[in-house]
C-alpha cells in the first residue's frame, strides 16, 4: 500500500529558544521532545499556545503539534492555516512544510502539497519523510520511476523509515522486481515485524510471481488478526483473481463491501467479476459506485482501480437510440418518519411537491418514494441508477436527515439507530451512492438536497473516531464535471422547515422556478438561493457545487 506518511510517524523537529520556569518549563520540555509521548506532547504544546507564552521557534514547534494533530482528524482546511502560521514563524522549519504538503495533499492539492515537498528538500535535502510522501505523489500519478527513486532517497536519508521500505517494495513489486520487492519487505521486517502493511502487501507480490500459498499466508494471518482490515481483504481478493478463483474473490469483495459501502477497490474489482460473469446491470452498478467514489485523493492502488472502472462503465454503458433525445428521468425521495429519533413532518410534503412539478414539465419517468429504511434507499438508487443510463438528465432530490461525519456526507435512513459515530458507514447511506446513481446519465447529472438539518443522533451518539463529529450540516464537496450538487444550506449551516403545514423555503421556491420557461439551470439556482435567503431572512443561503458540461445550455422548461 503506498500511503503518505503514518502520521505518527511524523516526529517533529526539536527547537530551543531560551528558558522558563514553573509548569511552562515542564510543558516547554515535553513539547520539544520528540520522544515524548503523542499525546502527552499535543496536551502540553496546547498548553503553551493557550497561555501565549510561546513565540518564535518555540511557538512554530507548537503549532507543528497542532496541526499534526488536525491532520489527524482530517480537519485538512485548520491544519493548512496552523501549520502556515508555524512557516510564518519560522520558514526554515521543515518539519512544518512537510506537514503542510501532507495536509495540501490530503485536501486534494496535489500541486501545492508537490511544492512544499520540494521546498522542504531544498531546505534540507537529507530530511527522508518528504521523498517518501513525493514519491506517493509520483505514483499515484503513474510516474513510477520517480516514485522508486523517491523511496530509495527517504530510504538513504532515513533507513529505520518502515513505509519507504513498503512503498518501495510496493513499486518494485509493480515493476515486477520481485526479488528486491521480497528484499525490501525483510528489510521492513527488521523495523517492526508485525507491522500490517507488510505482510498485506507482500500478499500481492507473491500474487503476482503465482506463489499463491504464500501469499495467502501472509493475508490470511493478518485478516485473523484483524478481520475488518479491507485492504487486506481486497488484497487476498486480487490474488483470488489472479489465480482465477472467481468466487472466493467475490465472497471477499461482498465483505470488504459489506464494512465500507463505498470502497472504491472493491466496486471496481467485483465488476470485473460480473462482467466476466456476463452481469451486466450489476458490473455497471459496480463500476459507477467505484467511478464516481467522492474523495478528496486517491492512493494509487485505488487510482488505479478507479481508473479501470471509469474506462469499462464507459464501454458498458448502452447508447440510446436517437428516438430516446431529451429523455429525462428523476427519483424524489422524502423520508420523515423516523423510528427513533424525532420525525420530520416536511419531507413528504416536498418531495409530493417536487415530484408533482417534475411530471408536470414534462419529466418521462419520476420515482417518488417516501420512508425508506437503508435496505429499500439502496434498492431505489439501483433501479433509478439503471433508469439514468437510458436518459439524458437523471436527477434526485431527497429530503429528510442528513449530516457529516469525518468528511463523509451521509442521507439518513428512517431505520437508522447510530448509537456510535461509527456506525454511519453501516446504517447510513452516503452521498457518493447518490452520486453513483446519477453518474450514467448523458447530459445533465443534478442531486438536490433538501437536508442539511441538526444531526438528531448528535445529543447520544457515541464517539469513536479521532475524527471531527459535526452535529450538523453537510460539508462541501467537489463532484466531478458534468454533475451538480445543490444543498438547500451552506455547508455547516442547517435548512429550515415550513410551518404548520407548509412546504420549506427551499422546495418552495425550487418548485415555482422549476416551472418558468427559459431560466437556464444555472441561473435557476441563483434565482433559488436568493428566494430562500430573502424568505429565511438571511437565516438560509442554499449553495451549488459543479456544474453541468460548459458546451449546452439546460433548461427544466424550454418555453417560447
Amino acid at each position: 500500500m503506498l500511503r503518505a506518511v503514518t502520521l505518527t510517524l511524523v516526529i517533529l523537529a526539536a527547537g530551543v529558544s531560551g528558558a522558563a520556569a514553573g509548569p511552562q518549563a515542564d510543558d516547554l520540555t515535553i513539547c520539544r521532545d520528540r520522544q515524548a509521548d503523542a499525546q502527552a506532547r499535543a496536551s502540553a504544546c496546547e498548553n503553551l499556545l493557550k497561555a501565549d507564552k510561546v513565540s518564535g521557534k518555540d511557538k512554530a514547534i507548537a503549532l507543528s503539534v497542532r496541526g499534526n494533530t488536525q491532520i489527524n482528524k482530517r480537519d485538512y482546511d485548520h491544519a493548512i492555516e496552523t501549520l502556515s502560521v508555524a512557516i510564518g514563524l519560522d520558514p526554515d522549519y521543515v518539519i512544518a512544510l512537510n506537514l503542510r504538503g501532507l495536509a495540501y495533499e490530503r485536501s486534494g492539492k496535489d500541486d501545492l502539497a508537490m511544492a512544499d515537498y520540494n521546498l522542504a528538500l531544498q531546505k534540507r535535502p537529507t530530511y527522508g519523510v518528504p521523498y517518501n510522501n513525493r514519491g506517493v505523489i509520483y505514483a499515484r500519478r503513474g510516474a513510477t520511476q520517480s516514485a522508486l527513486d523517491d523511496f530509495s532517497l527517504s530510504i538513504k536519508y532515513t533507513p529505520k523509515f518502515l513505509l519507504a521500505w513498503t512503498n518501495r517494495a510496493r513499486t518494485r513489486t509493480l515493476l515486477k522486481d520481485f526479488d528486491g520487492a521480497l528484499a525490501d519487505f525483510a528489510e521492513a521486517e527488521k523495523i517492526d515485524p508485525s507491522a500490517p502493511q507488510i505482510a498485506s502487501n507482500r500478499c500481492i507480490t507473491y500474487g503476482m510471481m503465482g506463489k499463491f500459498d504464500q501469499a495467502f499466508a501472509d493475508c490470511n494471518g493478518l485478516i485473523e488478526r484483524q478481520p475488518k482490515n479491507v485492504y487486506a481483504i481486497n488484497n487476498r481478493a486480487d490474488v483470488s483473481m489472479m489465480k482465477g478463483d472467481l468466487d472466493a474473490a467475490l465472497k471477499d469483495y461482498n465483505t470488504a463491501i459489506q464494512i465500507n459501502p463505498n470502497n472504491i477497490r472493491a466496486h471496481s474489482g467485483r465488476g470485473q467479476i460480473y462482467e466476466r460473469k456476463k452481469d451486466l446491470a450489476q458490473a455497471r452498478a459496480d463500476y459507477r459506485a467505484a467511478a464516481y467514489s467522492l474523495t478528496k485523493f486517491d492512493e494509487p492502488d485505488v487510482a488505479r482501480a478507479r481508473a479501470i472502472a471509469q474506462e469499462r462503465l464507459a464501454a458498458l454503458t448502452p447508447q440510446a437510440p436517437a428516438a430516446a433525445t431529451g429523455r429525462r428521468v428523476a427519483l424524489v425521495i422524502g423520508n420523515g418518519a423516523y423510528k427513533n429519533v424525532h420525525a420530520l413532518p416536511n419531507p413528504p410534503r416536498d418531495s409530493k411537491l417536487i415530484a408533482g412539478v417534475l411530471h408536470d414539465v414534462g419529466f418521462q419517468t419520476v420515482i417518488s418514494v417516501s420512508d425508506l429504511t437503508r435496505d429499500k434507499f439502496f434498492d431505489a438508487l439501483k433501479a433509478f441508477a439503471e433508469e439514468a443510463e437510458k436518459a439524458d438528465w437523471a436527477v434526485v432530490y431527497y429530503a429528510g436527515h442528513g449530516f457529516e461525519i469525518g468528511g463523509v456526507n451521509y442521507l439518513v435512513p428512517v431505520d437508522a439507530k447510530l448509537a456510535a459515530d461509527k456506525d454511519a458507514e453501516t446504517q447510513a447511506v452516503a452521498l457518493e451512492q447518490v452520486i453513483a446513481a446519477v453518474g450514467a446519465a448523458r447530459k445533465m447529472r443534478l442531486v438536490v438536497l433538501d437536508a442539511c438539518r441538526d444531526n438528531p443522533f448528535a445529543p447520544t451518539m457515541q464517539r469513536t473516531l479521532s475524527l471531527k463529529l459535526v452535529d450538523k450540516g453537510f460539508s462541501n464537496i467537489e463532484p466531478g464535471a458534468g454533475f451538480m450538487v445543490v444543498y438547500a444550506a451552506k455547508h455547516g449551516e442547517t435548512a429550515m422547515d415550513g410551518d404548520g403545514a407548509a412546504n420549506s423555503p427551499f422546495a418552495t421556491a425550487l418548485a415555482r422556478e422549476i416551472k418558468q420557461p427559459r431560466v437556464e439551470i444555472r441561473k435557476l439556482f441563483d434565482i433559488v438561493r436568493d428566494d430562500v435567503w430573502a424568505a429565511t431572512r438571511h437565516e438560509q443561503q442554499p449553495f451549488t457545487y459543479g456544474s453541468p458540461p460548459g458546451r449546452e445550455d439546460f433548461y427544466f422548461v424550454a418555453g417560447k
